[in-house]
């Protein structure tokens, strides 16, 4: 296929194949005139990686997995593995997120005429 075909059966842009190509994720041949040339496996991949970055992982996760990914039906129970760090990593993230909530509106609830950054910025210092 050549990356004009990829990119409409996958959604991708053409910059996005290139991307991914030069970071590793893609592999293509040359034909005789230079022309990429992706097997047509290489869809069903992309997909794949777009699931994952869909699901919060990194190029940089997926390429670290990418042994696991080349064969997911033998590499399940990694897959799984990876799938429940990341599930806990997200929930450390929510739990970040609503103690910093709880602090802006602590912040926003203290007093309507102060700066409420200010007042931050006292008390590290004071």
């Amino acid at each position: 296929m050549q990356i004009g075909e990829i990119a409409v059966a996958t959604g991708l842009s053409r910059d996005t194949l290139r991307f991914y190509e030069k970071r590793g994720l893609l592999r293509a041949r040359r034909s005789a005139n230079g022309y990429r040339d992706y097997p047509p496996e290489a869809v069903e991949w992309l997909r794949y990686i777009r699931l994952a970055q869909t699901l919060g992982f990194s190029l940089a996760e997926i390429e670290a997995d990418l042994p696991l990914l080349a064969e997911p039906d033998s590499s399940g129970p990694q897959l799984r593995a990876a799938l429940t760090r990341k599930l806990a990593d997200i929930d450390q993230r929510i739990d970040g997120l609503h103690m910093l909530r709880a602090e802006l509106s602590r912040r926003l609830g203290e007093d309507m005429v102060a700066c409420p950054l200010q007042q931050a910025h006292l008390a590290v210092d004071g």
